[in-house]
């Protein structure tokens, strides 16, 4: 019998030893107070307070909701982030495209054997080509909240940029539970609009067979003011604090992934590709 001699494996391309674990290391990310690229974050913060209203929020959910404004595969949607840099992001100042690879491959160390939360790295952050469709980065990057019930205090720059916001001072939108009831459950919760609800929406749209955690994990990823901040639990029902858990473990590899060290794209485009085949094939409707 011949012996074929077999290369590297592609996907030790890149798969960064970082330790999510490692307390010095995540003082280094999101860096709020001070940076060179504190203006621009601020800035977005800033509109993204003053105008997620209820209102705009719905306005958002009926516009997109209808899914007919493009036809287009997953690894299509993908090479349109190049195009894209968050402006919403104090680590890093290079394309999503990259970040999605990045989370994905870290993903991919520390989970081999679950090739759905591999793709979900590499989807999370998708639904941000409402960029390139014309929407302001304030209604598409970011923190999420809830609309419709007081601002919590663990929301980034919740001191300084709210007050020109009419739900801060609403009537009912002001209080601990605004439209909602104890225990209701995130599902029934509006969230502010951006590519975390679209992206969610998209995929069930489209019948993706993707499992519960994975479209819970991009659905509130950018929900900090839950996962890390604590805040809204009054909110949650026990479906929501069964998939907290999962939610805080991709946090880590979205967050402690971001590198300038850019991955070998061509090189691991192969295997994502079989991914996207097996979980969200063919072309989609956004």
């Amino acid at each position: 019998m011949k012996i074929v001699e077999v290369g590297p494996d592609p996907s030790l391309v890149y798969r960064p030893d970082i330790d999510p674990d490692d307390v010095k290391e995540k003082e280094k990310y999101r860096n709020y107070t001070n940076g060179p690229l504190l203006e621009r974050v601020l800035n977005t913060y800033t509109l993204m307070h003053t105008y997620q209203t209820v209102d705009f929020v719905r306005q958002k959910n009926a516009k997109w909701g209808t899914f007919t404004h493009r036809h287009i595969s997953i690894m299509e949607a993908l090479d349109l982030l190049d195009n894209l840099v968050d402006e919403s992001d104090p680590d890093v100042d290079f394309p999503n495209s990259y970040h999605a690879y990045q989370t994905a491959e870290g993903i991919r160390r520390m989970h081999p054997d679950k090739d759905w939360f591999q793709l979900v790295g590499l989807l999370h952050d998708m639904g941000k080509i409402l960029a390139l469709a014309d929407e302001p980065q304030w209604c598409v990057v970011g923190d999420t909240f809830p609309v419709g019930c007081k601002f919590q205090d663990s929301i980034v720059f919740r001191d300084s940029t709210f007050e020109k916001n009419p739900d801060n001072k609403h009537p009912e939108y002001s209080t601990q539970y605004g439209i909602y009831s104890p225990h209701c459950g995130l599902e029934n919760v509006l969230m502010s609009w951006g590519h975390d609800e679209y992206m969610y929406n998209v995929l069930k749209f489209n019948n993706c067979s993707l499992p519960e955690e994975a479209l819970y994990m991009i659905r509130f990823h950018s929900f900090y003011p839950w996962h890390t901040g604590g805040d809204y639990m009054h909110l949650c029902n026990q479906k929501d604090l069964s998939m907290l858990p999962w939610v805080r473990e991709f946090n880590k590899f979205d967050l402690y992934t971001k590198t300038e060290e850019m991955p070998d794209v061509e090189q691991l485009r192969p295997h994502y590709q079989s991914l996207v085949d097996k979980y969200c094939p063919g072309i989609l409707r956004w």
